[in-house]
């Protein structure tokens, strides 16, 4: 199964931001874009066949979504990720940035402080912003111990939990790659439980984990820990299907609420914003994702895996300026290129301009992603190991 993810896909005209938003972006579309986080892979074959079915009936009106979706996503956590989940806990949204913008309006009053941990997924600062709250910064530790590496900085994030009521987590971390270990995840749920603080986990990458590591579901871990106390039920979890079979654009994906007052209020948010979130494509891609696609993930994750070293390998040993943090997760690798010594615009200016590569700059995940880009690697291995060719003449030629 490996070799489909080797067959190049012409994305042009088809509506991709990815591809047809380069102008409107870099101000050129001569170069290969590798920025926006949807991969250039065939979705699952099981995919492709449900839609293709669906399409087949010429009524395409309001849906429902069947109970068959949700035992599949239940299924799909169990098998996956040993986490049991409750039908009743499942909340389907309109997609996971959506999801952060409504799980801050619906628990946070005005003006309440809310943390976010950057560098981190820009929607996080704008779910924030977007509703008038306070935002907190419990900024990344950046260590050099040979390798560059992130963590928590705890003793902060508790300064700063006195003066907040929700954290928005980034679990799998994007940009930066991060799996986070139970030590560090159960010092946060102490955190969490001694300031009565709610914690929103976006766990969209949890699938695209790789074999050297292991994600562990937040709220499957407090109540593992203490399943009496009430920080099991501070947790609210966004999984979606979206970056796993790179369905992103049919935009469903779903929030775990064991606490039964924050689902309701979640709910009662979610109708009086009046978003529709199911049509009749999403409804049964995702469910076709979760009960059909195990195998072709398997197949995905050893094909990145392979792309991932390479790729690292390749930085390591040809591109001294740059430095390189190993994802132990996604399909993102976070470039340090502040050896380089450009500010952010004219770094940027250098790899759209000099090297032909569209890729996302760090300052735009806040504080700590200057100097840094990030560059999507979810796609043939060719395309990537030439665009870091590319990027290996342009250096040598600025140098």
């Amino acid at each position: 199964m490996s070799g489909l993810f080797d067959q190049p896909i012409a994305r042009e005209h088809t509506q991709s931001l990815k591809y047809d938003g380069r102008l409107a972006t870099f101000g050129t579309d001569d170069l290969t874009p590798m920025w926006v986080a949807d991969m250039d892979f065939a979705v699952p074959e099981a995919i492709s066949k449900a839609l293709q079915t669906r399409t087949s009936h010429p009524v395409f009106g309001y849906s429902l979504a069947p109970e068959s979706l949700y035992q599949a996503l239940i299924d799909w956590l169990l098998i996956t990720h040993n986490w049991q989940v409750k039908r009743e806990w499942i909340v389907l949204t309109p997609g996971v940035v959506p999801s952060l913008n409504l799980v801050v309006a619906a628990l946070t009053a005005e003006q309440a402080g809310v943390i976010v941990q950057p560098p981190v997924y820009f929607p996080f600062f704008s779910a924030v912003s977007n509703q008038n709250r306070r935002l907190i910064e419990n900024a990344l530790v950046l260590k050099d111990d040979g390798d560059l590496s992130y963590q928590m900085n705890l003793t902060q994030l508790e300064e700063c939990a006195k003066h907040a009521e929700l954290l928005l987590l980034c679990s799998p971390h994007n940009p930066v790659g991060r799996v986070w270990q139970k030590d560090e995840l159960l010092a946060l749920l102490a955190i969490a439980e001694k300031h009565d603080l709610t914690i929103l986990s976006d766990e969209i990458h949890a699938d695209l984990v790789y074999s050297d590591a292991e994600h562990l579901p937040l709220s499957r871990l407090s109540m593992e820990t203490d399943s009496s106390s009430e920080a099991s039920h501070r947790i609210i979890t966004a999984v979606s299907p979206s970056k796993t079979f790179n369905i992103p654009g049919l935009g469903l994906s779903a929030l775990i609420i064991p606490n039964e007052s924050h689902r309701r209020a979640i709910q009662k948010h979610l109708q009086h914003m009046g978003v529709s979130v199911t049509n009749p494509f999403n409804l049964v891609a995702f469910e076709a994702a979760y009960r059909e696609g195990g195998e072709w993930r398997h197949a995905l994750m050893a094909y990145l895996q392979e792309t991932r070293d390479e790729a690292i390998a390749f930085i390591n040993k040809h591109l001294p300026a740059i430095r390189v943090i190993s994802p132990q997760a996604t399909y993102l690798l976070w470039l340090d290129c502040r050896e380089l010594q450009l500010d952010d615009a004219g770094l940027n200016r250098f790899f759209v301009e000099e090297a032909k590569l569209g890729l996302s700059p760090g300052a735009i995940f806040g504080g700590g992603g200057e100097g840094f880009m990030r560059m999507n690697i979810g796609t043939p291995k060719g395309n990537v190991m030439a665009a870091l060719s590319r990027l290996q003449l342009a250096l040598e030629k600025s140098s």
